[in-house]
């Protein structure tokens, strides 16, 4: 096989398209602002966070399709109530139940997404979820890392055929290749893990971000990242490293309060993450350490082989009539000790640029 054909195998694998937008190695980074609970339960504010979505630059927003009692039970026994982190104190029932969104609402919001021209995608939590997405003609489906060991789930929605984001926090390198098995058994052919480390908010040290190539090459997939930390330099990096796709939770004001905004990217920080990650993914350009176009005009300026006195025909070129200097229209530097000693054939007047043809 060759390198071109290699190259090209690569690209296909490690790429997905949603809405005819290409993500992976070889095309800019695709950014999905994640809606989450911050809509706090408000509808005009979910249309608004979609708005702050689209002008801060991200190509697509995120919902989440569930009610409290497809997630769980309403029970306040061992295990169901939250112990710590930022929902400490509830059950799982009533978180479930305060951050969750109505359906009724998402034939509005795909609506809204169609109007200002961005994608509108979400993570089904159960069978209901994905049929129910269906009908809307989602063009891709989320797992999100507390479901990516729902084996069953996962083949569900691999079965529709569209692109599938798998979330792999708190997954081992095992259970993601469980994961990654049923979602190609099901007959997944475009598939995208995240990187996640699903604590909120996450410490960027916690975070492994070399782990991202690896994770491409054992799943020979595309790989992007969910990040939950605070700021943008965590996704930067990740883009530098090959993450394909960034997700990043949205909320219009912090202050605002509800069960995310803790955790949640602000519009101005989002506007400067994805200029932040299209600008990184541009520098990191191709493996060429040629010169590169824009240098053209400055190369006249590096050194070259300067005759710095005048030299007689039939001289000598020595140390002090032959010197590296500025610019660059002479020999280069490394003849330098090629032309030490050797006769001019004609008379050379200083600032010469020399050349073969002036000497014996």
């Amino acid at each position: 096989m060759t390198d071109w054909q290699q190259r090209a195998k690569y690209m296909v694998n490690r790429s997905i398209t949603i809405d005819g937008r290409r993500i992976g190695p070889d095309a800019p980074p695709y950014v999905v602002a994640e809606l989450s609970a911050n809509h706090n339960g408000d509808i005009d504010r979910a249309l608004a966070v979609m708005d702050a979505a689209k002008n801060a630059g991200a190509d697509a927003i995120k919902l989440q399709t569930y009610t409290a009692d497809t997630l769980t039970i309403d029970h306040n026994g061992p295990g169901f109530r939250i112990e710590s982190g930022p929902w400490a104190g509830q059950t799982l029932h009533e978180l479930y139940k305060d951050a969750s969104m109505p359906w009724e609402w998402h034939e509005t919001l795909f609506a809204k997404g169609r109007e200002i021209g961005i994608t509108v995608f979400s993570s089904p939590f159960d069978e209901t979820a994905i049929d129910y997405l269906e009908t809307f003609d989602v063009p891709a489906f989320k797992i999100a890392s507390f479901e990516a060991t729902d084996l069953p789930l996962v083949e569900r929605v691999a079965a529709t055929g569209k692109p599938v984001i798998i979330s792999t926090g708190m997954a081992s390198r095992d259970e993601i290749a469980e994961t990654v098995a049923a979602a190609r058994g099901a007959g997944c052919t475009e598939l995208l893990l995240l990187h996640c480390v699903s604590a909120y908010p996450a410490a960027a040290e916690d975070y492994n971000l070399r782990g991202i190539a690896d994770m491409a090459d054992v799943f020979d997939t595309a790989v992007g990242l969910s990040d939950h930390t605070l700021g943008p330099e965590t996704a930067i990096a990740a883009v530098s490293l090959g993450a394909t796709l960034v997700e990043k939770h949205l909320t219009l004001r912090r202050a605002d309060g509800g069960p995310d905004s803790g955790f949640s990217a602000e519009p101005e920080e989002l506007a400067t993450l994805c200029r932040s990650v299209c600008t990184v993914w541009n520098a990191l350009g191709t493996p060429d350490h040629g010169q590169a176009t824009v240098e053209s005009g400055n190369a006249i300026f590096r050194r070259s082989l300067y005759a710095v006195a005048d030299i007689a025909a039939g001289g000598a070129l020595t140390r002090e009539n032959i010197r590296s200097i500025r610019p660059g229209f002479g020999l280069p530097p490394k003849e330098y000790p090629a032309l030490l000693g050797r006769t001019a054939r004609t008379a050379i007047a200083r600032g010469t640029p020399l050349s073969w043809d002036l000497v014996d």
